[in-house]
């Protein structure tokens, strides 16, 4: 587990999540992109820790990112019932405009891929106008199997970002990034789920008192009911991190 040696972090069943504020956060991700050197952020919640429980294979690709941090409000929540809490909630919607902001002021280069052609194109346009200072140098949509994967590794490795943002849902972004890191070679590398539909105007974020109330996963359910099965994920982990309080913070 990479992050622990240089991140304070918390074990969630086995999931190491990162301790730092959005503030520190977007500091260590200045500087992993000023290395040069590649690395993969996570930003996970319950539904991919339960995952990553089912999976051994899913737990052990989330394990070896080099950073991982609490998207969802139950992953705060649940290191709080385990007793070793979590500073706050660093979610991949903020955290894409925060890394936008700091990038107009070293002009960094962003590559955006997935989801459908008319929402990447959208979403790249409108954080041009949003951030001009920054620079959009690539994007394509997230539809293409296995035998176009050099094709789109090779489309990135041309413009050399210095981040990469990819959308293609949490089962596929993240094992495509792992299993690709090396060979993208980009600093900073991270699936950001549906943050191009919202940005380019195909959703809305929940409102305010939503995310207040910690129910952004309702408000998404309300919108998208083909979402129930999925959701499902969530009152199991709730039951579990009750059932299990002792353990849910030990190392697994």
């Amino acid at each position: 587990m990479k992050q622990t040696t240089t991140i304070p972090s918390v074990s969630i069943f086995g999931i190491p999540f990162s301790k730092l504020n959005m503030n520190d956060t977007v500091k260590h991700l200045t500087e992993a992109v000023i290395s040069g050197r590649p690395h993969q952020v996570i930003t996970a919640n319950p539904i991919m820790v339960m995952a990553a429980l089912d999976d051994p294979e899913y737990k052990k690709m989330m394990q070896n990112a080099d950073l991982i941090v609490p998207d969802g409000s139950g992953i705060v929540w649940a290191a709080g019932v385990g007793g070793d809490p979590l500073t706050e909630r660093v979610t991949g919607f903020d955290m894409l405009h925060e890394l936008m902001k700091v990038g107009e002021n070293y002009r960094w280069k962003f590559y955006l891929l997935g989801t459908t052609p008319e929402v990447i194109q959208e979403a790249a346009e409108r954080l041009q106008m949003q951030y001009p200072a920054a620079i959009i140098a690539g994007y394509r949509d997230g539809f293409f199997g296995p035998e176009q994967d050099d094709e789109v590794i090779e489309g990135i490795r041309a413009v050399s970002p210095d981040l990469l943002f990819v959308a293609r849902g949490a089962d596929t972004q993240e094992p495509w990034i792992a299993r690709y890191k090396e060979r993208l070679g980009v600093p900073v590398m991270m699936g950001v789920g549906g943050s191009f539909d919202i940005i380019s105007g195909k959703s809305k974020r929940a409102p305010k008192v939503f995310q207040k109330l910690r129910l952004e996963w309702f408000y998404r359910l309300l919108k998208e009911p083909t979402r129930f099965k999925r959701m499902l994920a969530l009152p199991k982990f709730a039951v579990k991190v009750l059932r299990e309080k002792e353990k849910v913070t030990k190392t697994n």
